[in-house]
């Protein structure tokens, strides 16, 4: 017997057990988005590799660490599986010059590929929703971004999600801000951790968001981004947080929020849970208004997001939320004269709006309804040779109360019709 093939390490199946539940969160969240005037794209999975180089940051763990990138043989072009989607999103509508005729609010959603160390929803292999709006430099358009994602978890019935809010202000004020903490930094040299002096000098912000114990009390006491911030940068802050309590949305001020991609700027936020222990952050994002112009396009405001979908498949099943695709009737056929009819019997119901399994392979009666038992359908329609002469069914309910009964097919139709709601 030939060996077995198996996944790699961080890429996983996802299984019809589970899939039901990912459909009700792909599906409410496309319904969300729709309310909110956002459009579908579709993006490629491979990008070239000075993409992210430009946009992410070269001095990132996701360039420098964490992307699966390779040579083409062909051509010698370097190219990289998509670890995240804005980068790609900003080449399209560059490309394509999408806001030539006025701004634009667009989604997208598929895997992304970042070579991570595997753990609880944690993998090589992800998957996220991307929301992006472009030509929108007011502070509504932040505000709105968080509001939508604040309804998608009412939606979804998700209550233990807290919102964490910062700025990091524009570039001239992070570059001063970065000279500031290098400073402060290079006092308390002895305690920083290898990962901290490697980011010192050419990326300190992000040392911010370590989860060293033995640093955070020095981490604590470094001077805040806030302090130096211009006017505009302020005001467009607070006038975010205004609109934030005027829609009633809670939240919290962390002022060592920075996210990890160099092409934020102002408005950066994290919607997390305690539920998932260090895997929290269930989505992400900000406003990053310089990224379209550093990628070959106008000078183009934007702000963005990206939703974890593992992590919120997750916090949904630590919710003991779940989703049921289970077909409205199986269809039992026994003897020669109801296999004929079997197919066209089914057809006929799909006609009319159900989901119906047909049973295959033959099989006695009882091993039929065995099946029919297991797949949670709420009907049996079962064909024998009797019903197949006259053209009739019996329809027996599976798993609501009722007596079974011999009818036609249109009045079988309609009793599925009263039971079930057509699809």
């Amino acid at each position: 017997m030939a060996d077995k093939f198996q996944s790699i390490k961080g890429f996983y199946d996802i299984l019809p057990e589970h899939t039901a539940l990912w459909q009700k969160l792909e599906d409410t969240a496309r319904k969300v988005l729709a309310q909110y005037g956002y459009r579908n794209i579709r993006l490629p999975l491979v990008e070239p590799t000075d993409l992210f180089i430009r946009s992410v940051g070269e001095h990132t763990d996701i360039v420098e660490k964490e992307m699966y990138s390779w040579e083409d043989k062909l051509n010698g072009d370097r190219l990289t599986l998509r670890p995240e989607g804005t980068a790609g999103c900003v080449r399209a509508v560059v490309e394509h010059s999408l806001t030539y005729n006025g701004p634009q609010r667009l989604w997208y959603s598929g895997p992304m590929f970042r070579h991570e160390n595997v753990q609880k929803g944690r993998q090589r292999q992800f998957h996220q929703i991307g929301v992006e709006a472009f030509g929108f430099a007011t502070p509504d358009v932040d505000a709105e971004q968080i509001i939508l994602l604040a309804r998608l978890w009412r939606e979804l019935g998700l209550a233990d999600v807290e919102l964490q809010i910062n700025t990091i202000g524009d570039a001239v004020e992070r570059a001063e801000y970065r000279q500031v903490l290098i400073a402060y930094f290079e006092k308390y040299a002895e305690l920083l951790d290898e990962d901290a002096k490697r980011r010192l000098h050419t990326n300190p912000l992000r040392i911010l968001d370590s989860k060293n114990p033995r640093m955070q009390e020095m981490i604590d006491a470094a001077p805040k981004l806030l302090e130096i911030l211009g006017i505009e940068s302020r005001q467009h802050f607070d006038a975010v947080c205004a609109h934030l309590e005027n829609a009633g949305i809670a939240y919290k001020l962390n002022t060592r929020l920075v996210r990890g991609l160099d092409y934020y700027n102002r408005t950066v936020f994290e919607w997390v849970t305690t539920k998932l222990g260090s895997q929290g952050t269930i989505a992400g994002g900000g406003r990053y208004d310089k990224l379209v112009e550093r990628l070959g396009g106008e000078e183009t405001a934007a702000c963005g997001f990206g939703i974890g979908l593992e992590r919120v498949f997750l916090l949904m099943q630590e919710y003991g939320i779940t989703a049921n695709h289970t077909p409205d009737a199986y269809l039992i056929n026994v003897g020669e004269a109801a296999e004929k009819k079997a197919l066209s019997i089914a057809e006929t119901f799909r006609n009319a709006g159900f989901s119906i399994v047909l049973h295959a392979g033959g099989g006695s009666f009882k091993s039929q309804m065995k099946k029919a038992d297991r797949s949670g359908a709420r009907y049996a329609v079962i064909i024998g040779e009797d019903e197949a002469v006259v053209n009739e069914v019996t329809l027996k309910p599976m798993i609501v109360a009722g007596e079974q009964s011999r009818v036609s097919l249109d009045l079988a139709i309609e009793k599925l019709k009263e039971g079930v709601k057509p699809i």
